[in-house]
């Protein structure tokens, strides 16, 4: 059986899990911490990161692929129905765009400042009580909703008019932070419009109902009509 070595509150882990339940495809997730003695990461990703998906695809064997867009490409490629990405070459190009936005651009404007602190805290050696950027994450959050809305203000999805692997990364992303109640949806009515599409998903479901060890959500979290 395929396996994901992941971390439940890690973004791009998240980003492949919602592909890989869109896709219908099971999977074994294999809790996996980078900076953990004796990492099961090595022998698969030299490099050390998650997520890594461990494939055993219908011509047999054994594939570990990583990181998150390598996934996403691979899974679009082998395992093409539904379809996860726009079609024409453009929205391709564009649905690619959106979701390295998200895995590289929002991951060091907003995430690095609060969220990678609290989920990787062991990792970075974060001391409870330690101040925290509050009004630099507000202000690139607000930004990045800001840019959301633009794209949304046009389109029903944010690479075009189905949704796309754009739309997982971005959710993955948004996820994690909704989960401490970072996000102001109140003052993005579309950007907040489209999350609720994105939380009313199956795929989404599994990953509302997980919790991180100490710190319970933000109490709208889970709520779909939040």
């Amino acid at each position: 059986m395929r396996s994901l070595l992941h971390m439940p509150f890690d973004p791009g882990s998240r980003f492949i899990r919602l592909m890989l339940a869109e896709k219908g495809l099971a999977a074994r997730l294999v809790e996996t911490p980078p900076w953990a003695a004796g990492s099961e990461l090595a022998p698969h990703n030299p490099a050390l990161t998650i997520p890594v998906l461990i494939d055993e695809p219908p011509t047999g064997g054994e594939i570990p692929i990583s990181p998150s867009f390598a996934i996403a490409d691979y899974l679009e490629e082998v395992y093409r129905d539904p379809a996860l990405m726009p079609s024409t070459s453009a929205g391709r190009a564009e649905a690619r765009r959106i979701g390295h936005w998200f895995e590289s651009k929002f991951e060091k404007e907003v995430n690095r400042l609060i969220v990678r602190r609290r989920i990787d805290g062991r990792q970075q050696g974060r001391k409870w009580g330690e101040p925290e950027p509050v009004r630099d994450a507000a202000d690139a959050l607000a930004w990045h909703l800001d840019y959301i809305s633009f794209l949304l203000e046009r389109r029903l999805f944010l690479a075009g008019d189905r949704l796309s692997i754009a739309d997982l990364a971005a959710a993955a992303h948004f996820s994690v932070n909704d989960y401490f109640g970072l996000i102001p949806w109140s003052d993005f009515p579309e950007a907040r419009a489209w999350y609720q599409k994105m939380k009313s998903r199956p795929s989404m479901q599994p990953l509302l109902k997980e919790k991180l060890e100490g710190t319970p959500p933000a109490p709208h979290y889970a709520d779909l009509d939040f």
